[in-house]
């Protein structure tokens, strides 16, 4: 439920312009994860988020540290959800535990590979564009790399 409720957290800040943590909690309760705020907190404080000037706005973002800790957190996240996947020309079908597509979604599209136009999920599936045929193969490639340990990013 934790590592769910980190994606959806992650989606939300990249979602919207959420400026306090009373407004995330209430967006996360929107969603069915009953928080408190602190909660929120403890959240804030593992995903390592910070607040930031966005368009004149203060906003929470993602600010990866040193060693990309970040993309071991959604590198986590893959590996909890994660069952198989194929590939449709330049479309990644990925099939995950039941309840987690959209956490997994949240992770690749946070984990901002070139190749990934975006992606969509469902209860036990993911949908991921990707731009072309070839990159499809690569992005696989990244993926299994990933989920076997090695190279993250990029």
């Amino acid at each position: 439920m934790k590592l769910e409720r980190h994606a959806k957290i992650i989606e939300l800040i990249n979602q919207y312009a959420i400026e306090t943590q009373e407004e995330l909690a209430s967006r996360l309760n929107e969603a069915g994860f009953r928080v408190t705020q602190a909660t929120v907190s403890r959240d804030i404080r593992e995903l390592k988020l910070t607040k930031m000037t966005v368009d004149g706005r203060q906003r929470y973002v993602i600010v990866p540290g040193p060693g990309g800790q970040m993309g071991d957190k959604y590198i986590g996240i893959l590996r909890e959800g994660f069952l198989s996947m194929d590939m449709a020309q330049n479309i990644l079908v990925v099939k995950t535990v039941s309840g987690m597509a959209m956490a997994v979604a949240a992770a690749l599209d946070a984990l901002n590979w070139q190749e990934v136009v975006g992606c969509i999920a469902g209860d036990d599936t993911v949908f991921c564009a990707v731009r072309t045929a070839d990159d499809a193969m690569l992005v696989m490639e990244k993926l299994r790399r990933a989920l076997n340990g090695g190279g993250k990013r990029n």
